[in-house]
């Protein structure tokens, strides 16, 4: 690590349990994010921050002006930009220490078992379920750990899938193909803060998860409840017969 490096990154690097090894795991790692929208935006910026060596982000959409009151990646001079443009442009001037790759694209299940195997952990902040369910049987196939969160309405929720682990539940356990897709921001609205409070916990997770700190989510659903302002939280189990990593499905 440079000296600017340290110093920019001191205030983590003070935490006993993360310390200047912890930072440079970090610094090391590749990590995938699926959707440059509401929960994207707050998870990206913050790991760019926090100081993610490499970020690979995905998106096939552009900005409108309906984006703004909570991507916050985005903003008035990138109406009508790609969001993957948006966003790097952001989180360069963020840490230009950080590497971004830009995939104007919707990642399908061919592409992400290409891009899976490179990357350090995957985080899931995408907006429809077919890409869901892509992303978590190329992380169960791949042996790479899943950050997801959803967000709608004034609720939340986020949970980490590690397929590393031998009892760890995956995205499949929780949801079986063919629910409901029209449980979306476009067509139930949301609240701007739910987003980022998500998408923050999704950082803190993937931080945590790739520096080795404290105990991540795996196994469990955090729920939010922002009327209230009240967590709950679910024990997660495996299911044995779930089609993407139940002891049937290789």
């Amino acid at each position: 690590m440079q000296d600017e490096e340290l110093l920019r990154y001191s205030r983590q690097i003070m935490l006993p349990e993360m310390d200047v090894s912890g930072q440079q795991k970090l610094i090391d790692a590749t990590v995938l994010i699926v959707g440059m929208g509401g929960l994207g935006c707050p998870a990206a910026m913050y790991l760019a921050a926090a100081g993610v060596g490499h970020l690979i982000i995905a998106d096939d959409d552009i900005v409108e002006l309906t984006n703004l009151q909570r991507q916050i990646a985005h903003n008035q001079s990138t109406l009508g930009q790609a969001k993957v443009d948006s966003a790097t442009a952001t989180l360069q001037n963020l840490n230009p220490n950080v590497r971004i790759t830009a995939l104007k694209e919707r990642l399908d299940s061919a592409r992400l078992q290409e891009i899976l195997p490179q990357v350090t952990l995957a985080l899931d902040a995408c907006d429809n379920f077919t890409t869901r369910f892509a992303l978590n049987q190329a992380c169960v196939n791949a042996r790479v750990p899943l950050v997801s969160g959803a967000a709608i309405r004034m609720e939340g929720q986020v949970a980490v899938f590690d397929s590393r682990e031998q009892n760890s539940p995956c995205y499949q356990c929780l949801y079986r193909l063919g629910d409901d897709e029209q449980a979306n921001c476009a067509t139930n609205g949301v609240m701007a803060p739910v987003v980022g409070i998500i998408g923050a916990v999704q950082a803190m997770e993937a931080i945590k998860l790739i520096a080795g700190l404290g105990e991540p989510l795996t196994g469990k659903l955090l729920l939010l409840d922002a009327r209230s302002m009240q967590w709950r939280e679910m024990r997660l189990p495996r299911d044995p017969k779930c089609p993407a990593c139940g002891a049937g499905s290789h």
